[in-house]
């Protein structure tokens, strides 16, 4: 290119030369003012000409250059209008979504299956006694965080093939206060607060049970800051009673729980109460327990059906935990509101101590309930997980105001064994005692003593 442009513009200068020399042949001689002039003409050409290739030089220089790299896309920090906020998964038993925007969804569920039984006094039990094995509990469903403050779960019992609503619930709070609607536990119990999957024996204390607690639709609060919890609300049936048109029971319920952490000991004391009024002048209300085999529906306390018209709760509960050792003990005063007659007063507690008998393990504990035994060393580690030994004194009395239902004690021992944070195996063994059973023995005793046993495996996530 640079010899073409080179020899163009001399090409055409001496074409211009020749033309101008004729031209002045043709007139006159060329004088010498003429001459000098002619080479001056010629000296500014050939500067043009070495000017021109400099510039060449230049141009052909830059062309031959590679070309500087540009930075990738993916740093350039900013983000167009349509750019999808961030996801991160997480495990926690199972794969928990969250994206930085707020939202989260993470699939939940438990298995638990049972090998349980109970050995009684000739006619007492019968072909429902023995040893038999269920399915206790099967859930499976979601929960999650919602933008702007909100959290909901819902989840299902599949177990014994049925479908029974468990937790169905919406909560919002972004600060010490939330409010729930939905089903949820209503606030009674250590014990029952304390989810399933960490009880220390299979079964829960027998007041629980005899005295209805389960989890119910309403509106509820709960406070929560530093070592006080304040947890209170309004309640109706339990989503499977809702849908019949005649029961509208209403109840209030309220729980406060102290919970200092002094060390590395947890403290916990707490009260609830329980104001039910049935809002039905034909309503009844049964008190009643399993002797703690839920495999079989035999019941040696029942009250049978009394006419009440409400019913008031009040319960006491206190719990300690210091290192591998723990203890927890609770009283419940249930008392059935009636029309007419004597408003009987039962009686329900138990006092608990336990040890987690592996080092460096202890029982969990959050926010005024039992939680997670997480083995330091567990067997995916080369460990043996962690090991738990309770004991327990359960007490049921359903004796009271000329109604006779009977006393059941009985003596409790479980052993505890998580291999992993999300499978356990728990196996009890108890001795009850029973004073005005509601069945009588075979040789019309109604006062004796009876064996229970189980053996129970688990998974959550």
């Amino acid at each position: 290119m640079r010899r073409f442009l080179t020899a163009a513009l001399l090409g055409s200068t001496m074409l211009a030369l020749p033309a101008t020399a004729h031209a002045q042949s043709a007139a006159q001689p060329m004088t010498a003012e003429e001459a000098a002039a002619l080479r001056a003409e010629l000296a500014a050409l050939k500067a043009q000409v070495q000017t021109l290739e400099a510039r060449l030089d230049v141009a052909t220089a830059q062309a031959a250059a590679p070309a500087p790299a540009t930075a990738p896309l993916s740093a350039v920090p900013a983000k167009s209008p349509d750019t999808k906020p961030a996801t991160e998964i997480t495990w926690k038993g199972a794969p928990e979504i969250k994206r930085e925007d707020g939202w989260s969804f993470k699939p939940r569920g438990r298995m638990q299956v049972d090998l349980a039984g109970i050995d009684t006094p000739d006619g007492v039990t019968g072909m429902r006694g023995g040893l038999a094995t269920e399915f206790r509990r099967v859930y499976l469903g979601f929960d999650g965080k919602i933008p702007g403050g909100f959290a909901y779960r819902v989840e299902a019992d599949l177990a014994n093939s049925s479908v029974e609503l468990t937790d169905v619930y919406l909560t919002y709070g972004t600060g010490p206060l939330s409010v729930t609607v939905g089903q949820v536990k209503p606030f009674w119990s250590l014990d029952e607060m304390t989810s399933d999957l960490f009880t220390s024996t299979m079964e829960r204390a027998a007041f629980t049970q005899a005295f209805g607690f389960e989890r119910r639709v309403g509106l509820s609060a709960q406070y929560k800051a530093g070592a006080f919890l304040l947890q209170g609300g309004v309640f109706g049936a339990n989503a499977r009673d809702l849908l019949n048109d005649a029961n509208q029971a209403i109840s209030v319920d309220g729980r406060a729980v102290w919970m200092p952490k002094l060390g590395e000991t947890q403290l916990h004391l707490g009260g609830s109460i329980h104001l039910r009024d049935f809002n039905d002048p034909a309503a009844t209300v049964r008190y009643r327990a399993r002797p703690f085999a839920h495999t079989t529906d035999v019941r040696l306390v029942d009250t049978g059906a009394i006419d009440a018209k409400g019913e008031r709760g009040m319960g006491l509960e206190a719990a300690l935990l210091s290192g591998p050792f723990h203890v927890a003990g609770e009283a419940f005063w249930q008392t059935a509101r009636r029309t007419g007659a004597p408003d009987p007063t039962f009686f329900g507690g138990y006092a608990e101590a336990g040890m987690v008998l592996t080092g460096g393990d202890r029982r969990g504990y959050k926010d005024g309930a039992f939680d997670r035994l997480k083995p330091s060393r567990p067997i995916t580690a080369g460990g043996i997980g962690a090991f738990e030994l309770n004991a327990r004194y359960d007490h049921l009395d359903l004796n009271d105001g000329g109604l006779i239902g009977g006393r059941q004690q009985a003596a409790l021992l479980s052993l505890v064994w998580a291999p992993i944070d999300y499978v356990r195996v728990t196996a009890n063994y108890g001795k009850l005692w029973i004073d005005n059973a509601r069945i009588a023995a075979t040789n019309g005793d109604r006062d004796y003593s009876a064996d229970t046993f189980g053996l129970r495996t688990q998974v959550d996530f």
